[in-house]
């Protein structure tokens, strides 16, 4: 099976061709990333990826040497999502689908990163931390539906640092940046940590953070920001990972990227005796995964009419059932 994905969320319009039978071959993995002077509006990501989607498409099928009448499935980031983003790139799957008379599937973003780890890592059953802008659970596969352990209760980790850096100066994505400054620092400022039992808050060591960076060295602030939300992190996943007694730990999303981050989750797997794995090169928003998604859902016999492609903004991960 040749399969086209197309992801298109918030920031990165990407498109991913694979060959999928049992094991996948990426065939092509192309992206456009929208970077806002501050935070990501909207309306002005959803006309980037408009701009983008053409020539995103054009160089994936360039790169797999393939026309579109070869594909076999598309797929498309259903939600959740910015409401502009996903509607523009659902109206692009659709014309592509309705045109090439080609099967659409519209997949589940946070779904289509654990899966993607899961592909990569050979895990069959991971505890799966998944960190992105928006988003930030602790969850396993249990009954056909990824049940969550923890998770955020107000803003995601991504966002979280995005915030910051902007209150701090720093471009956006901010991630990246405060990494590389925490880096030069092991001077760590206490600043509030708020676990509330497998749940976590980071308003609050957001807006100490920012208090703080008024008056000591950045470097210091984003030591001592990563080091108190990596651990918050880091507790509710070894939590869980005694909990449901998991042997695989998976860490996947954009802010999995982070170095850091992995050699936490890495030594509290270890110290439960669990394997770990992140799916490197695929951690951020790519086309890959949704293609791999819509894969697996169409290989299990998962078919949706038209009207059941319009986009869920609000799509949980815990709404998804898998059947695959």
């Amino acid at each position: 099976m040749l399969a086209l994905g197309i992801e298109g969320t918030a920031h990165t319009i990407g498109v991913g061709i694979i060959e999928y039978e049992k094991d996948m071959k990426v065939l092509a993995d192309s992206r456009k990333t929208y970077i806002p002077k501050a935070g990501i509006h909207p309306r002005e990501a959803a006309q980037f990826m408009g701009d983008h989607i053409k020539p995103t498409l054009n160089d994936a099928l360039a790169r797999a040497k393939l026309e579109f009448p070869e594909i076999d499935l598309i797929s498309f980031s259903q939600g959740p999502g910015l409401g502009p983003c996903l509607r523009t790139v659902a109206t692009v799957a659709r014309a592509l689908s309705l045109y090439h008379n080609i099967p659409l599937l519209g997949v589940n973003h946070c779904v289509a990163h654990i899966e993607i780890g899961g592909q990569i890592s050979g895990f069959k059953n991971p505890l799966v931390l998944y960190v992105s802008g928006a988003n930030t659970q602790i969850l396993m596969l249990n009954g056909g539906t990824y049940r969550i352990f923890g998770e955020t209760l107000d803003v995601g980790i991504g966002n979280m640092l995005d915030k910051f850096g902007r209150a701090a100066g720093l471009e956006h994505p901010a991630g990246p940046k405060i990494e590389e400054l925490a880096r030069k620092s092991k001077n760590y400022i206490e600043l509030p940590y708020t676990v509330k039992g497998t749940d976590m808050n980071f308003s609050g060591v957001l807006t100490a953070a920012e208090v703080l960076a008024k008056g000591h060295a950045l470097e210091d602030v984003c030591f001592s920001l990563q080091e108190t939300a990596f651990a918050m992190l880091a507790e509710v996943t070894e939590r869980a990972l005694c909990h449901l007694g998991a042997k695989e730990v998976l860490l996947t999303g954009g802010v999995g990227n982070n170095i850091r981050l992995q050699e936490m989750l890495a030594l509290v797997a270890k110290g439960q005796g669990a394997k770990f794995s992140t799916p490197k090169g695929f951690l951020s928003d790519n086309g890959v995964m949704i293609a791999l998604l819509g894969a697996k859902m169409h290989k299990a016999g998962v078919n949706q009419a038209l009207e059941e492609t319009k986009v869920i903004q609000g799509f949980r991960t815990d709404e998804v059932v898998i059947s695959w």
